[in-house]
């Protein structure tokens, strides 16, 4: 079996007034249990200051899109949870970007909870405009210099 680390990070665009922000622990913890009625998929907390979360998981069992996807339906959760509230006309507040590629860099640290070379870094994206943050990181310009496997990108637009 050969096992796949994910390491998320967060990135909270949207207005506070709106959706309250995740601290370290709250975030981790929104895909500890989320995740957690799937065996063949381990998550923690990580202790590094950029990094929040670790996922554990088989290429046998799941692509690194279909975490992304389990992933991105966990923070929908947890936001329903919290009652964060919809706009009326749209079913739409915020969207969900989880956005994940493969280091091929070398390590900038040797840290336990440092990303790697081979692991995936993800970045869990809430924001009000997808495409205005794709645009402002030049995504598709950073996808073109990657193979198509080695990145991956979950888009969603949550409902209550």
């Amino acid at each position: 079996m050969l096992e796949h680390r994910m390491l998320l990070s967060h990135n909270f665009n949207v207005y506070p007034e709106t959706i309250p922000p995740l601290s370290t622990e709250e975030f981790a913890l929104t895909f500890v249990e989320g995740l957690r009625e799937y065996t063949k998929i381990k998550c923690r907390k990580v202790d590094h200051p950029h990094w929040m979360a670790e996922i554990i998981f088989s290429r046998d069992d799941f692509s690194p899109q279909q975490v992304g996807e389990l992933c991105a339906q966990a923070l929908v959760k947890k936001r329903q949870e919290q009652g964060v509230e919809t706009d009326a006309e749209t079913g739409i507040m915020y969207e969900i970007l989880i956005l994940g590629g493969v280091k091929t860099t070398p390590a900038t640290s040797n840290a336990p909870d440092a990303l790697q070379p081979g692991n995936w870094g993800v970045d869990v994206v809430e924001t009000a405009s997808g495409a205005d943050f794709l645009q402002v990181i030049a995504w598709e310009n950073t996808i073109t210099q990657h193979p198509p496997e080695n990145i991956f990108k979950v888009e969603l637009k949550p409902k209550n």
